[in-house]
């Protein structure tokens, strides 16, 4: 069964100010269609219906959303959902004409980003509107709810007086010519579908059986263990779980191992690899063993970053 449409409002929403920049100082009145002036109902706004956000020009985005309402999709090359969703949503952006811009994120390469907005699985949708964000929904949701959620940010940020149109500079590349994707393996997109429905018995069932039909399938095993991390961070509550972990210190093997698996759940991995490797440092044996491993599971649930070469580069000097 679908989720239901959630209803949006700017209250109590994130704080984004670290990542948005400092604010700008004194530089006489914003011209007409310029992020962070006010715009009337429909007035255009110079901009690309869809583009590619990174840490360093997240701070624009947020000064767009004050124009223009901002629908970012959180996710990752490893997750098949991710370009369902983003295939969906850059079809809406174009239909709805510029009423808002689509910003892809790369969660894997953006990590900053994704633990700003307290993300906790991938591929996840969040609207920008006034400077906030307004969590939308997570994973490959359907088309027609779709296109419910994003009239109600619309509605959301009309109210706000965020109304601009975009007008397209041409900055898209989305319509240029990319390699066909080859389709989703049965037990795949068994697993995703599987997710959809909050069903992570069948999701593990699902990957762990590609696993031994092909022990080599990479975005299984790391779908898998990101399943099975979501599986251990959902029944705790994570301000909790962190502070009885920094009561605890490195010895109780059990916290330290909840507390990285919520940092690395919302994105901070640097955390969760420095917080392991310490209780790497601090134990020995099965302690540490089971330490190891489950350090061994987050990177490759991290992936390709930088924080996962660093982190094994010091887990090879710990243990050596």
């Amino acid at each position: 069964m679908s989720q239901p449409m959630p209803r949006v409002n700017l209250q109590g929403a994130v704080d984004l100010s670290a990542l948005a920049g400092p604010p700008a100082g004194p530089a006489g009145p914003a011209a007409p269609g310029a992020p962070g002036g006010a715009v009337a109902d429909g007035q255009p706004v110079p901009g690309p219906l869809v583009t590619d956000v990174t840490e360093a020009t997240f701070g624009q985005t947020v000064e767009l959303s004050t124009v223009v309402p901002v629908v970012l999709v959180l996710g990752s090359a490893r997750s098949e959902a991710s370009g369902q969703i983003q295939d969906v949503l850059e079809n809406l952006a174009r239909e709805y004409g510029g009423r808002f811009q689509l910003a892809r994120v790369d969660a894997d390469t953006n990590a900053q980003i994704a633990a700003a907005l307290q993300v906790q699985a991938l591929p996840t949708v969040v609207a920008l509107v006034a400077g906030q964000p307004l969590p939308l929904f997570q994973g490959a949701y359907p088309e027609p709810q779709v296109r419910q959620v994003l009239d109600e940010v619309l509605r959301v940020a009309a109210q706000n007086g965020v109304a601009g149109v975009l007008e397209d500079t041409g900055e898209d590349d989305t319509e240029t010519e990319v390699p066909v994707e080859p389709p989703v393996p049965p037990l795949h997109a068994e697993a995703m579908d599987a997710i959809e429905r909050g069903d992570l018995d069948a999701a593990e069932a699902a990957y762990t059986q590609a696993l031994n039909e092909n022990p080599r399938d990479d975005e299984a095993k790391a779908a898998l263990l990101q399943v099975q991390l979501i599986r251990r961070i959902s029944q705790d509550d994570p301000d909790e779980v962190l502070a009885r972990a920094a009561a605890a210190g490195p010895a109780d093997v059990a916290a330290q191992l909840a507390a990285a698996d919520v940092e690395a759940a919302t994105g901070r991995f640097a955390e969760a690899f420095d917080r392991l490797l310490a209780v790497v440092r601090a134990t020995r044996g099965d302690d540490r063993e089971q330490v190891r491993v489950r350090l061994v599971e987050l990177f490759e649930v991290a992936g390709p970053v930088p924080e996962v070469q660093t982190a094994r580069r010091q887990l090879a000097s710990a243990l050596y």
